[in-house]
């Protein structure tokens, strides 16, 4: 609603969502001696008391984008389906009141919005996912610098087909893509055409071992992932930081340092990728985007969801200028 005719610098696609957050206290986790395959586990046909409750409106990939975009100073619109329900009203109002162009949300009739609880136990989050069988099509809108591809539900590929279309008709516009669990069950096939065409791919190390069918780390990742076109290449591992893929090469980025341990993590690769995005943007080369990235994800791991931490561009900058001598991007080759 803020500018029909405004140039628009981040156009976010996506699925949104309620988040309802319940946090757990009699639960265990099991894990691989390798520490993956993880499953939280609680006692079977119990009730199981919780510590807290949380709803949290407008999230998913594509909306928790668009509001690290416009935090940071950017013009961000929109792409988006939900239902006419409570809870569409009040993800438009969330979206609304942070500045975000609403214009090309689809309003379904007699529709639920999509709503995902997330198990909150320690500091990580196990989140069951519920995407709405909507009738997509991709509206008119103004030409966008970027666009923002993300999380979309299950039974979109024509949906995908239109984006790529418009993509195909439209070169100057530049596409980061960070896909979401439904795109991932598409395989990598039906995703190359996105990835070729992406100016940033983002995914985290699991995401990116299983679309490539890898067992190697980060950067064997990046590597491919950087020979089939795209130009920077994002792939986080959590705690231990993140593996970007530039045109001069492979390299681990560590992440900001926090003296605070994380509360919860939902989000934080959104705003990471977002947030190197939203660099790109506003003119910063690849490398000091790296730089930006991490300290955005740092700070929505201190709250509980994936927007009470996201930064204003001074308040990141600040932080910026307080980074120790090896806060940088290191060559791996």
């Amino acid at each position: 609603m803020f500018f029909n005719k405004k140039p628009i610098d981040f156009l976010a696609i996506g699925d949104i969502a309620i988040d309802a957050f319940i946090r757990l206290e009699n639960a265990s986790v099991h894990c691989n001696l390798d520490r993956e395959g993880c499953e939280l586990c609680v006692a079977f046909g119990q009730k199981i008391p919780y510590k807290s409750g949380n709803i949290i409106y407008a999230t998913g990939n594509a909306s928790n984008a668009a509001i690290a975009a416009t935090r940071l100073g950017l013009t961000v619109a929109i792409v988006t389906n939900l239902g006419d329900d409570k809870n569409g009203k009040d993800c438009l109002a969330t979206l609304n009141k942070e500045k975000i162009s609403i214009d090309y949300a689809n309003v379904h009739k007699n529709a639920a919005t999509n709503f995902n609880y997330v198990l909150w136990y320690e500091d990580e989050r196990t989140i069951l996912v519920r995407h709405e069988p909507y009738e997509r099509v991709l509206p008119v809108f103004v030409k966008p610098k970027w666009i923002y591809l993300s999380s979309i539900g299950a039974d979109s590929e024509k949906y995908h087909q239109e984006i790529l279309k418009y993509l195909e008709t439209n070169p100057e516009v530049k596409l980061a893509f960070q896909p979401g669990t439904f795109q991932f069950l598409m395989g990598l096939e039906k995703l190359l055409p996105f990835i070729r065409r992406a100016e940033v791919f983002a995914c985290n190390r699991e995401e990116a071992k299983k679309l490539l069918g890898l067992h190697e780390d980060g950067a064997e990742a990046v590597r491919q992932l950087r020979n089939l076109g795209v130009k920077n290449v994002i792939v986080t591992a959590g705690a231990s930081g993140a593996y970007f893929g530039f045109e001069d090469g492979i390299f681990f980025m560590p992440n900001y340092p926090n003296s605070q341990p994380a509360v919860e993590r939902t989000g934080a690769g959104d705003a990471y990728a977002a947030t190197f995005v939203a660099a790109l943007i506003l003119g910063k080369t690849s490398r000091e985007a790296a730089l930006w990235a991490p300290i955005n994800a740092r700070s929505v791991v201190q709250f509980v969801g994936a927007h009470e931490g996201l930064l204003t561009r001074p308040a990141l900058e600040a932080l910026l200028v307080k980074a120790p001598s090896d806060y940088r991007p290191q060559k791996i080759n």
